[in-house]
């Protein structure tokens, strides 16, 4: 969930992955409520799940900034866009392929990078230093699925063992930031910042880079 259209550095390329991706969001938090072997979620339970994959990055990141009510219920094409990712994803849960689940990692990967770079704008814009926009731009990207996993009561993915994915969030947001320091223009520090993220995602997920425990196993 990110900048509403007129405020995108490139406009029309990022409007369009920006609900992409808020319907990814909501169609993948879907999909995992609705496969959950653990908990029989219900309507309720699954769409509760979804909005909160698809939307709750955001809604964290705008009650941080304390600018006004969050772009999820300022703009009723986002939960628009979620609950047609939802309504999706309860339709289609057992009828997806893995060409199509394929497909919709690589649209997750791009939004993990333009919402990572989009929480860094609105933090910067917002008269926020850096390192506080690149927390910003971290929790944007996977806010979302965190507030999923607690809600479903697990603890957040994003904070085990595995392939990376906040890593990935926050080097985007760091590379759009960097960019933005030495005086490039905003519309090729977006580019730079999400490309990064985007680009990094796919490289953990075809070579399997995983973190690590800090643990030591006996």
């Amino acid at each position: 969930m990110n900048l509403p259209l007129n405020k995108l550095p490139i406009d029309q390329l990022f409007f369009l992955i920006d609900f992409l991706g808020v319907f990814v969001g909501a169609l993948g938090g879907a999909l995992a409520a609705v496969r959950d072997t653990r908990y029989k979620y219900d309507l309720v339970g699954v769409t509760g799940l979804a909005l909160a994959s698809a939307l709750g990055g955001g809604i964290i990141r705008d009650l941080i900034l304390q600018q006004g009510p969050p772009l999820a219920f300022a703009d009723v094409r986002y939960l628009i866009t979620a609950l047609a990712g939802a309504v999706a994803g309860m339709i289609f849960a057992s009828r997806i392929s893995k060409s199509t689940e394929r497909a919709i990692i690589i649209i997750d990967a791009a939004a993990l990078g333009l919402f990572a770079v989009s929480g860094s704008t609105r933090a910067i814009n917002a008269g926020l230093r850096r390192l506080p926009a690149l927390l910003l731009g971290g929790v944007t990207a996977v806010g979302g699925g965190s507030l999923r996993d607690v809600l479903s009561g697990r603890t957040p993915k994003i904070f085990e063992r595995g392939e990376l994915y906040a890593i990935a969030a926050v080097f985007g947001s760091a590379m759009f930031l960097f960019c933005d320091w030495v005086g490039l223009t905003r519309e090729i520090s977006t580019l730079a910042g999400t490309l990064g993220g985007f680009g990094l995602r796919l490289l953990a997920l075809r070579f399997h880079w995983e973190t690590r425990p800090l643990r030591s196993e006996p």
